[in-house]
């Protein structure tokens, strides 16, 4: 009786261009048109993407380009939002196949993937210390420990860095040997190491894997793919504790935990 009602309010006009709204990609539109004559609240989302949770707690939402089309999908990104797990065979780029507006989270070109929000974060001073093995030869790099930790944040030359092989700690120092070279981040005394934001580029080049070493205590999630070739995680890249690899010409930046 409500919907008829509700016809009858709508003039012989309207309702005959309302109905010409055919199609399956069309029945959200004509529902908001209905919607908007009867006075009626729109709870219609933009994308029926899952969302959940992720094991820190942030917002992970699944957004999907179908037949290559713009899609929004409504998310918090007022902290910044990482692409933590790639879905589709084409490629997912940054600011080219997905992105983030004051409206939220859209994809196109027919990226689909697993997006999460970041948590707000207080930043605190890094302590970082460059150490560089120049032809092969071991360099010992002095700092003031203090008791603290020491990881490698990245790797800066093709020379592979692994801790107690190619770098180390010895009291009041670190030190690299054939070849490695790479920045070196220093905790507290608590080995507490700052809370920031820390990337890591890794980039296949000529289709060839590569290994990008970093110390990875958590976690790694693609933030920033440079490549048109595809990234998908655990196919053209991945993680262990000792770093990241990329293949097959996929090149990225790396968001590590």
């Amino acid at each position: 009786m409500n919907s008829i009602k509700a016809r009858k309010r709508i003039s012989g006009h309207d309702w005959q261009g309302i109905r010409r709204l055919a199609g399956p990609g069309r029945a959200a539109l004509r529902i908001r048109i209905l919607a908007i004559f009867c006075g009626l609240p729109l709870l219609l989302p933009w994308a029926s993407g899952a969302e959940s949770r992720n094991d820190y707690g942030t917002q992970v939402v699944r957004c999907e380009s179908r037949s290559m089309r713009m899609v929004r999908c409504a998310m918090d990104t007022g902290n910044g939002v990482d692409l933590v797990r790639q879905l589709s065979g084409n490629a997912c780029i940054r600011n080219s196949d997905w992105g983030t507006d004051s409206r939220g989270l859209w994809v196109t070109h027919g990226c689909r993937a697993e997006f999460a929000s970041r948590q707000r974060k207080e930043s605190a001073g890094q302590r970082i210390i460059r150490c560089e093995s120049v032809d092969g030869r071991q360099q010992v790099c002095r700092v003031a420990l203090r008791g603290g930790e020491v990881r490698l944040l990245r790797q800066l030359t093709a020379a592979p860095c692994r801790l107690h092989s190619t770098w180390g700690v010895d009291r009041n120092a670190v030190w690299v040997s054939r070849g490695c070279s790479g920045e070196f981040e220093i905790s507290d005394e608590d080995g507490v190491f700052a809370d920031v934001e820390r990337l890591v580029r890794c980039e296949s080049r000529s289709q060839r894997r590569r290994v990008c070493n970093t110390t990875v205590l958590h976690k790694v999630t693609l933030s920033n793919q440079l490549s048109t070739s595809a990234c998908v995680e655990a196919r053209d890249w991945g993680w262990n504790g000792d770093g990241i690899w990329v293949d097959h010409g996929c090149r990225a930046e790396f968001r590590v935990d």
